[in-house]
C-alpha cells in the first residue's frame, strides 16, 4: 500500500468545496531504461544504483489499481461513516484527494454530498418493485407485473428502460463515474449496487472496467501503457511542472519505453516541450516557407515572390515592371551592359534585400543539418528494427551451423536491443541540439554524441555480417554492444545533469 501521498490527485475541482491543489514537493525522483547490458562498473557515472537520467516507477496490474481503489474506499467509509458506494462516489468527484474531501465533507457536509450528487439519505439494499397502478414515463407501460425501480430521489422507471439507459451510457457513451438519475433535472448519480441490481453481467464488467479508466485518469501520478492491448499503469512521481528539468522515461512490464510527462515512445534526452516544438517544426509548413525564402525573392518595389527560372539576372517583375538584378537586388539601371555577371554585390540599393536573403538560407541550413540526421536514425532504427524482427532466425541459423548453444547465441538479440535503444537516443540528441545555445556544454554534448554516433555505426556493421561469420565476431560484438551502452549512459546521464541544474541555455522560448 502507498503513502497518503501518492495518492493523492492533484487535478482540479469545479466545485469551492474541493479546491484540490498540487503539493509544494519539488524533488525530482529519477529513472531510466534499464537496459545496461551488466557492464556499469566502468566508470563512476555508471556505477551509482540509479543513474541522473532515471525516475522512480512502479508498475501497476488491473489488479493493483483496483485494490488501491478499494482501499481508499473502505478508508474513508470508515472515517466518513457513509457507505462504500457512496464514498466510492465521494471520492471519484473528489478525484480521489482524500485529505481534501474529508476537510471538505467535515465543513459542509449537506453541500459536498449535493455537489457530489448523492443527497442526504443513504439506501444500503437497493431492490425493485412492482407498484399497483405505475406507468412508466419513458415507455408508457404499465401493469400489475411490471417490475420497476427507483434511486432515493424517487423517480422511478421500469426496470427495462432503466436498463437500456444504464447500457446506452455504459457501452456507447463509455460513461461510469457519473451516471446521473434518468430523471428530468436529476443529478442524483446511480451508485454501484444499483447499478448490479440491473444490468447484466458483461455490462458490469465494462462499467468495473470504465471506473478504473477513470481512476488512473484522474490522477497524476498515474498514465496508463500506451503500447497496443497493455492493460498496466505506471506510478511515477514526476509532475507537469518538472518537465522542464527531467525527461521521465518509464518502461512497462510489456518493455515497451514511453515518457510518463507526454506518453510519446522515449525521446530522452529532449524535454517534452522541446519535442512538441520540434515535431511541430518538421510536421507544419513552417520549413516550406523557409524553401521559399531561400529559394525564392521578392521583388524590392511591390514584393511580389519571384523564382527564377532562367539563366538571365536582369529580372522584370511582372507585376509592377520593376526591373532590378537578380544577385545583388539592386536598380539595373545601376548595372551598365553587365547583363549575364554581377560585379556590383556591394550595391547598397539591395543591401537589405540581400541580408534578409542571407537570413533565410542561413536558418534553413541549420534547421537541415539537424533534421537530416535526425531522420537517417529514425529511418536506421526502423531497418535495425526489421533486423530485429529476423534476429531470432539468424540466431538459429547461427547456433546450427557453430555448434554454440541457444544461450551461446543471444549475444545477438543483445546487440539488436542496444542497436534500436542507441538508434532512439541518437534520433533525439538531434533534436534537442537543434534548440541548444552554443556554449562549452554543448561542445562536450556534441563530443559524446559523436562517440555513441561512431560506435553505433561500427555496431550496426558488424551486426549485418553473413551468418557464417558471426561465431568468430562474437567476442568483437559483446564488446561493441558494452560500449555503446556504456556512451549512451554517459550522454544521458550529462545531458540529464545538466537539464536538472539548469545548466543548459536553448535559442528558443519555451
Amino acid at each position: 500500500m502507498e503513502s497518503d501521498e501518492d495518492f493523492m490527485s492533484v487535478g482540479s475541482s469545479n466545485d469551492d468545496f474541493l479546491d484540490t491543489q498540487d503539493s509544494d514537493d519539488d524533488s525530482l525522483e529519477d529513472f531510466g531504461d534499464d537496459f545496461d547490458g551488466g557492464f556499469s562498473k566502468d566508470k563512476d557515472i555508471i556505477a551509482t544504483s540509479r543513474k541522473p537520467y532515471e525516475v522512480d516507477l512502479k508498475v501497476l496490474s488491473p489488479g493493483d489499481i483496483e485494490r488501491e481503489q478499494n482501499i481508499q474506499v473502505t478508508e474513508v467509509s470508515s472515517i466518513l461513516g457513509l457507505p462504500p458506494e457512496s464514498s466510492a462516489i465521494l471520492l471519484r468527484y473528489g478525484r480521489w484527494n482524500r485529505e481534501k474531501l474529508i476537510e471538505s465533507y467535515m465543513d459542509h457536509p449537506e453541500q459536498t454530498l449535493d455537489a457530489a450528487g448523492l443527497g442526504n439519505h443513504f439506501e444500503t439494499n437497493p431492490v425493485t418493485q412492482k407498484v399497483p397502478g405505475f406507468m412508466c414515463e419513458i415507455c408508457c407501460e404499465d401493469g400489475p407485473d411490471l417490475e420497476t425501480y427507483a434511486m432515493r430521489c424517487g423517480h422511478r422507471f421500469c426496470v427495462d428502460c432503466y436498463r437500456h439507459y444504464l447500457g446506452q451510457k455504459i457501452r456507447e457513451e463509455g460513461e461510469a463515474a457519473r451516471i446521473e438519475c434518468p430523471g428530468e433535472s436529476c443529478h442524483l448519480i446511480v451508485d454501484s449496487k444499483s447499478l448490479e441490481l440491473l444490468v447484466t453481467r458483461d455490462l458490469r464488467d465494462r462499467y468495473h472496467a470504465l471506473l478504473m479508466r477513470t481512476y488512473v485518469d484522474d490522477k497524476e501520478n498515474l498514465r496508463w501503457c500506451p503500447a497496443p492491448n497493455c492493460e498496466y499503469a505506471i506510478d511515477c512521481p514526476v509532475k507537469q511542472r518538472d518537465l522542464r528539468r527531467v525527461v521521465p522515461t518509464v518502461q512497462c512490464f510489456c518493455k515497451h519505453f514511453f515518457c510518463f510527462g507526454c506518453t510519446l515512445n522515449d525521446h530522452q534526452p529532449a524535454p517534452c516541450l522541446l519535442v512538441k516544438m520540434w515535431l511541430q517544426k518538421c510536421e507544419d509548413d513552417s520549413e516550406t516557407a523557409n524553401w521559399i525564402s531561400a529559394n525564392t525573392k521578392e521583388c524590392p518595389r511591390c514584393h511580389s515572390t519571384i523564382e527564377k527560372n532562367g539563366g538571365c539576372n536582369h529580372m522584370t517583375c511582372r507585376k509592377c515592371k520593376h526591373e532590378f538584378c537578380w544577385m545583388c537586388m539592386g536598380l539595373w539601371s545601376e548595372h551598365g551592359t553587365s547583363w549575364y555577371n554581377c560585379n556590383r554585390y556591394e550595391e547598397k540599393s539591395g543591401s537589405e534585400a540581400r541580408t534578409e536573403q542571407a537570413r533565410s538560407r542561413a536558418s534553413l541550413e541549420r534547421y537541415l543539418h539537424y533534421y537530416n540526421r535526425y531522420a537517417n536514425h529514425e529511418q536506421s532504427a526502423k531497418l535495425d528494427k526489421d533486423l530485429y524482427l529476423k534476429t531470432e532466425k539468424k540466431m538459429t541459423s547461427l547456433q546450427s551451423q557453430s555448434g554454440l548453444s541457444w544461450i551461446e547465441v543471444q549475444f545477438l538479440e543483445t546487440a539488436s536491443q542496444a542497436l534500436q535503444q542507441c538508434r532512439q537516443t541518437l534520433k533525439w540528441t538531434y533534436a534537442f541540439a537543434y534548440y541548444l545555445a552554443r556554449n562549452n556544454l554543448t561542445e562536450i554534448f556534441e563530443d559524446n554524441q559523436k562517440d555513441l554516433e561512431m560506435a553505433v555505426e561500427s555496431l550496426s556493421e558488424m551486426f549485418e555480417k553473413p551468418v557464417p561469420e558471426l561465431s568468430k565476431l562474437k567476442v568483437d560484438i559483446l564488446d561493441k554492444t558494452a560500449y555503446c551502452t556504456k556512451r549512451r549512459v554517459i550522454l544521458l546521464s550529462d545531458t540529464a545533469e545538466n537539464l536538472k541544474n539548469g545548466e543548459w541555455t536553448f535559442n528558443v522560448e519555451w
